[in-house]
Order: C-alpha cells, then sequence, then structure tokens
C-alpha cells in the first residue's frame, strides 16, 4: 500500500490531511510532538480505514529531531509528503522574542526543506508521488515572519514543481485563508470579528488540495472568497499591500526616542 508521511496531524488540516489519505488507502507516517494525541489519532484511523499506522513523536522546532525524521523519510517509500505542521506567533518582530520567532521559522521552513530534500529522490526514482506544503493567503500579505515564511513555503513549492516536470512526482502549495483549526486558539489570537463568510473547513481545504494535484496545479487555493483574494493580493500595488495588512508595532512597549 501507498505510503504518506504527514506532520502535524492531530488536528485541522493536518488532521484532514491524515484521513483523508487513508480513506484512499494509504498507510500513515504520522509526526507530531504530542504522543498522546499521535496516539489517539492512530488508533482512529486504524479502526476506520484498516490502514497501518506508524507515529513518531518529534518537536520540529528541533535541528536533531528534524534531522531524525529526515532520515527516516529518506528510507522509507514515501509516496505522499504533507509539511503541515506548523503554529503562530501573536504580534510583530518588535513585540516578540526572537527565539520564538526562531522556533516559528524552523517548523515553518527548515523542517520543510529537511523533509522535502530527503522524501524526493525516491519519489523521483520510482516515478510517482505528492509533495503537499501547507502554505496560506498569509504568503501573499504583510503579516510579519509567518507571512514571510509562507510566501517562502509557495515559491519553495513552485520551485519544485518546475524542477519536478516530466519525472511523474508533483509539489502542491496549499493556500488557505481563516481555516476552523486550533490554530488561533493556540496562538491566543482574537478571532471574534472575522465574519463566518471567511472560515474555512480542514475538510474542505484538503479535499480542494487533493482536487487540484489530480488536475495538475501547482498552487490550491480553497474557497471563492480566497481565490478571488489571492488572484488581487498578487496584482494589486505592493505599497498598497502594506498599508492593508501589515503588522504595526506596539507603541506603549516601543515608546518612540526622544
Amino acid at each position: 500500500m501507498p505510503l504518506a508521511l504527514v506532520t502535524g496531524p492531530t488536528s485541522g488540516i493536518g488532521r484532514a490531511f491524515a484521513q483523508a489519505l487513508a480513506a484512499q488507502g494509504h498507510d500513515l507516517f504520522l509526526v507530531s510532538k504530542n504522543q498522546e494525541r499521535l496516539d489517539a489519532v492512530a488508533i482512529d484511523l486504524r479502526d476506520r480505514f484498516g490502514v497501518i499506522v506508524r507515529t513518531e513523536c518529534a518537536d520540529l522546532t528541533q535541528r536533531s529531531d528534524i534531522e531524525r525524521i529526515a532520515e527516516s523519510a529518506a528510507k522509507e517509500p514515501i509516496d505522499v509528503l504533507v509539511n503541515n505542521a506548523g503554529f503562530g506567533i501573536k504580534g510583530g518582530l518588535l513585540s516578540t522574542s526572537v527565539a520564538d520567532e526562531q522556533r516559528m521559522l524552523d517548523v515553518l521552513t527548515t523542517a520543510v526543506l529537511h523533509l522535502s530534500h530527503a522524501a524526493l529522490p525516491g519519489m523521483v526514482e520510482r516515478g510517482r508521488g505528492y509533495v503537499f506544503t501547507v502554505s496560506s493567503v498569509a504568503g501573499w500579505i504583510t503579516g510579519g515572519t509567518y507571512s514571510a515564511a509562507k510566501s517562502w513555503a509557495t515559491v519553495f513549492t513552485e520551485s519544485l514543481a518546475v524542477e519536478l516536470s516530466g519525472t511523474g512526482v508533483r509539489a502542491v502549495a496549499v493556500c488557505p485563508g481563516f481555516t476552523r483549526t486550533q490554530f488561533h486558539q493556540r496562538a491566543e489570537m482574537d478571532m471574534e470579528s472575522v465574519s463566518d463568510w471567511m472560515w474555512l473547513d480542514g475538510q474542505s481545504v484538503v479535499a480542494t488540495a487533493l482536487s487540484d494535484a489530480r488536475a495538475g496545479k501547482t498552487i490550491s487555493v480553497a474557497g471563492p472568497q480566497y481565490k478571488a483574494l489571492a488572484g488581487l493580493l498578487r496584482v494589486l500595488p505592493r505599497p498598497l499591500v502594506r498599508r492593508a495588512t501589515g503588522v504595526r508595532q506596539t507603541s506603549d512597549r516601543f515608546p518612540r526616542a526622544r
């Protein structure tokens, strides 16, 4: 049976990917930093779909754990890699610690780079496979380090798509907007002002991504509202995007020099 490696599979988009791939008959290699939640997901997916589920507890903010999982990915016959693990932090660069910013970058970029580099040679050799990297519509705005990391993820995926042309392997950047997951709660972000029509669910994001992958698309945006927004953000003048979406520093914490 085909094998899929999914990072961050215990909730949200990662959980939806794991479920959708299990339903298609993929055995699973699930990676998360919470072993208890991993075990619960593994039991559920084994019972519901009859697939083999292997779990590895790893903290992808740690280079040693990234390298350990990458080493396993290089040895396993991975058919689908889902780079989903991630988190956000509240505030701009001047209101956060550099350690937290670096941890976020490690998960959103370094882990993606290492796992993709490890899994892709085997896919190319076998002439089949998919690499899904969960990016974001935020990659087209100016939302601090998170936006910059998601911009990297999208361009990295586009570059892979060009490099992989003709190999039978495809790379897809999954670029959702606001999605009902635990992402915002964990970052202690107040999202009450976001209208209901702006919210997506993980299942629809994943269904769109899988459909777009089969259609040969490199960038997958779910929901008509975000398809329109993504198109607009890519043609608007950047000064306008900066004014509309930029993260502003907190003036009371960082007073102006006298």
